[in-house]
Order: C-alpha cells, then structure tokens, then sequence
C-alpha cells in the first residue's frame, strides 16, 4: 500500500488533535500537524506529505499567505492543499478555486466522513 501522509495545519490544538485521529484510524493517513502557518512551511519542506490540509484563519500566516509561499516554492507547489475552514463566503468559495486549491471543508466538519471526503477531494481529478 502507498503511503498517505498528510499535514495538518491548524492554530487550534483541539481540531488538529480530532483531525488527527479521523484521518489516522478512518483514513489510515500517517499524520503530522503543525500549529501555525510559519511551521508548516518548515514540515511541508522536511516531511514530504503527499496532502495539506489547511486553516484559513491563523494568527502568524493564515491560509492565503501560506498557500501562496507554497506555490513560490519548488517541490512544494505540487503538493495538493485542502482548506478547512468556519468561514466560507461564495467569493471566497471562487477565489479558492482561482488559487488552485483541491477543496474546502467546512468546520464545524463530520468527524466520521472526513477521511472520506478528504479522499473525494484529493481523487477529484484523478
């Protein structure tokens, strides 16, 4: 089986901890979290997760300023982002679109469909 590692970035210990175990024992993701935008840069660069799942609303970088430091960097770019996030207005919905992220999940989230939708997202284009 391939491996599926994933980071998560979130400022909040409690979502990063409840992703975490969703993904770990529902998905069978290898899992690293970081909790601010500036480290996960620093784990994106040294872990090689084939996955991010990112919060938009973070006090160092938020969502948008990490997204677009990955973009500029190499090896990094290629890396599929998915956006989790409690604030989603339509023309954010179509700016994330523009940026190029793979989805967003919405918080509040399901814990039990989100390895699920995580995947959906991720296979979305084949």
């Amino acid at each position: 089986m391939v491996e599926k590692k994933i980071l998560i970035i979130d400022d909040e210990e409690r979502i990063r901890e409840i992703v975490q175990v969703c993904l770990q024992d529902l998905g069978g993701w290898d899992v690293v979290t970081a909790d601010s935008g500036q480290e996960g840069l620093v784990k994106a660069k040294t872990e090689s997760p084939n996955a991010i799942l990112l919060d938009v609303s973070m006090p160092d970088i938020d969502g948008f300023e990490f997204f677009d430091r990955l973009q500029q960097t190499p090896g990094l770019k290629e890396i599929p982002v998915i956006l989790l996030t409690a604030k989603v207005l339509p023309q954010d919905r179509q700016s994330f679109e523009r940026m190029g992220v793979k989805g967003l999940i919405a918080k509040p989230f399901n814990p039990l469909t989100l390895a699920q939708e995580v995947e959906k997202l991720l296979d979305a284009d084949g």
